[in-house]
């Protein structure tokens, strides 16, 4: 379902037809997301748009997504974003686009960001990289605006995905979730150790950088080949979070310390020397940005 700025453009769109959101069922808004949704789930009868091929301004999108942030209700704005974007998540405004036969999701800057947020995001999403945390493709289109391939669309079709809000019905709003139930969560599911040490990864990456709004939502798995594994991680950015503490906490702690991620590696039994070398490894590539 949409949440964040999906459900902001999809409420107002309604309204602009006579629609009071409220109304809606469950299962209405399901055929509005149609299949378009994340994952490959789809809903019929599908009362959204097919995806195709997009050529859209990107500076026209922008200012309009200011306006709707700002209340003005602009027929043209919401037209569009409902049409390329009504199903996203998050809070910062985005739609999706078919750019050269390839499937991206673009975001624009909300209104506490800043100028440069979109190549702040994709700096980040280079040093992940770097990092050795499986990335989709990430691109800053026209130098500004950050674009991200949707990993759970292929040229074979799409990839079942499921949130570990999703997976384990957990409040993504709110703290809800430690990291050593989120790693041995991955590891019952996915029955791979090497996806454990992925996700544990992405864990110090998230201290590293002060990533402090991981959220249940913020972390995914994907049913590939017969078998789950955990998704390419997203949403990477400095963020202050809960109240400035992780969203996840890591050994009941939102503050962490070495010790605290220490001690989730050692309860869902990660090799110690093994997991202080993730840890060295990510913390002295962090210190060697570049930006």
């Amino acid at each position: 379902m949409p949440d964040g700025w999906g459900s902001l453009v999809l409420d107002r769109y309604l309204r602009t037809k006579g629609i009071e959101p409220v109304r809606l069922s469950v299962l209405q808004r399901l055929a509005l997301v149609g299949s378009t949704g994340r994952g490959a789930l789809e809903y019929y009868p599908n009362k959204n748009v097919s995806e195709e091929d997009t050529f859209l301004d990107f500076n026209k999108l922008a200012a309009e997504a200011e306006k709707i942030l700002g209340n003005e209700y602009t027929s043209d704005g919401l037209e569009t974003f409902y049409r390329y974007g009504g199903s996203s998540g998050g809070a910062r405004p985005k739609f999706f686009a078919i750019i050269d036969g390839r499937q991206w999701l673009i975001k624009f800057k909300a209104a506490i960001d800043p100028p440069n947020i979109g190549k702040v995001e994709y700096d980040y999403s280079q040093l992940a990289r770097q990092c050795g945390i499986n990335m989709p493709e990430t691109r800053l289109f026209e130098g500004k605006y950050f674009g991200v391939e949707r990993f759970d669309r292929t040229e074979n079709g799409k990839i079942h995905t499921i949130s570990a809000a999703g997976l384990l019905n957990a409040d993504y709003r709110i703290p809800s979730l430690d990291y050593s139930t989120l790693l041995k969560v991955c590891l019952d599911l996915t029955k791979n150790i090497e996806e454990v040490y992925a996700l544990f990864r992405l864990m110090v990456f998230n201290v590293a950088i002060s990533n402090r709004d991981d959220h249940a939502k913020n972390f995914s798995f994907q049913y590939k080949n017969a078998a789950w594994c955990l998704s390419p991680a997203y949403d990477l950015l400095p963020s202050s979070g809960f109240n400035g503490y992780h969203t996840t906490t890591i050994n009941g702690q939102g503050n962490p310390t070495l010790k605290d991620i220490m001690q989730a590696a050692n309860d869902v039994g990660l090799n110690k020397k093994r997991a202080e070398s993730i840890v060295e490894q990510v913390m002295d590539i962090y210190k060697k940005r570049g930006f």
